[in-house]
């Protein structure tokens, strides 16, 4: 370090040393480099966030949020020291977006079709961190059934869903798609996706839809159990896109379910046109916008650990991650995006 870089109150405390007796000037030296050392981290330091407990909204039980919130959970935990994060299961998107809102939560996991939809009044306070990867549109059916199609679900028992999940909101849309009426025409179940396999495997229901990343737990435990195949969903696509003259339904994208995401599927070897929706990490403008900056660095830097057990959390992509339309990013977001851009 040049001698002009050095603080005069540190310099002068040399020379006043340097007079006394019968401190060794040795001594005197190394506090005053010490003292240095402490003014130059302390300078160039980031700032610090606040500590504390931090609530996270997941989903589902066995969901792919439900774990990605585990796995993020314990990656914050030794990343962020002195942040603890709260778990909170939910039903999925919709619920998500209302317990952030209302402030139950801080952050929460929400497709970007619900967040397009949601109409409460708080939805302007809501600020987006990252897209994170996609969902895929999946409709579950035994490996013997008639259904290849979703108009086949006339009359039939259908999970679809909890009340408040992104799953519901897209359900209705697919069957909508198809000319069918979700309170009409088919015998609607509410069920997450582990009590929805659970119910198909026990012959209860007779299909259910699930939206997730690639491949979700529950669907992957169902398989090695039990004979199942996946109905395509791509020729829905465009009339999705069109419903409501295509407003708020821009998110939705053709698609394709690879053949080794779900290997015990049937027929074995065969890959699955679909439509895939956004997911979007998602917090409040008045949340300190140095947590959210440290949440967004432990997001990106954790893809990599994270992604040898949440494949979908693979796709996390530094690249896409600032694309968080219909939400702005939140300030703290945008200030680890700009720190670290070339």
């Amino acid at each position: 370090m040049a001698q002009s870089s050095i603080p005069a109150r540190f310099g002068a405390a040399v020379r006043r040393a340097a007079r006394r007796r019968p401190v060794p000037i040795g001594l005197v030296l190394l506090l005053v480099a010490g003292a240095l050392t402490g003014w130059w981290l302390s300078s160039n330091a980031s700032p610090g966030y606040p500590k504390g407990e931090i609530g996270f909204s997941t989903g589902v039980q066995r969901g792919v949020y439900d774990r990605y919130g585990q796995l993020l959970q314990g990656y914050v935990s030794t990343a962020m020291p002195g942040v603890r994060m709260r778990l909170d299961n939910s039903q999925g998107s919709v619920d998500n977006l209302e317990r952030v809102a209302a402030g139950r939560d801080d952050f929460a996991i929400s497709t970007a079709d619900a967040v397009a939809g949601f109409n409460s009044p708080s939805k302007w306070h809501l600020r987006a961190i990252a897209r994170l990867y996609d969902d895929y549109l999946q409709l579950v059916v035994p490996a013997d059934s008639k259904v290849r199609r979703t108009a086949d679900l006339r009359g039939l028992r259908v999970g679809v869903g909890q009340e408040k999940s992104g799953v519901n909101l897209v359900t209705r849309k697919l069957l909508a798609a198809a000319g069918l009426d979700i309170d009409k025409d088919v015998r609607p179940a509410l069920l997450g996706v582990g009590d929805a396999a659970d119910q198909l495997r026990d012959g209860r229901i007779d299909a259910f839809f699930w939206s997730g990343g690639l491949p979700t737990t529950a669907l992957t435990d169902l398989s090695e159990r039990y004979r199942i195949r996946i109905v395509p969903l791509a020729d829905l696509a465009e009339a999705l896109h069109q419903q409501e003259g295509g407003g708020g339904t821009d998110a939705y994208r053709a698609a394709t379910i690879p053949k080794d995401a779900y290997p015990k599927a049937e027929p074995a070897g065969t890959a699955v046109p679909t439509v895939a929706v956004p997911n979007l990490l998602v917090t409040r403008d008045d949340v300190d916008p140095d947590l959210v900056q440290g949440v967004t660095r432990a997001v990106i830097d954790s893809r990599d650990t994270i992604g040898s057990q949440v494949h979908a959390a693979q796709l996390v992509d530094l690249r896409t991650a600032v694309y968080t339309d219909p939400l702005p990013l939140h300030e703290g977001a945008r200030r680890y995006y700009t720190s670290i851009k070339p």
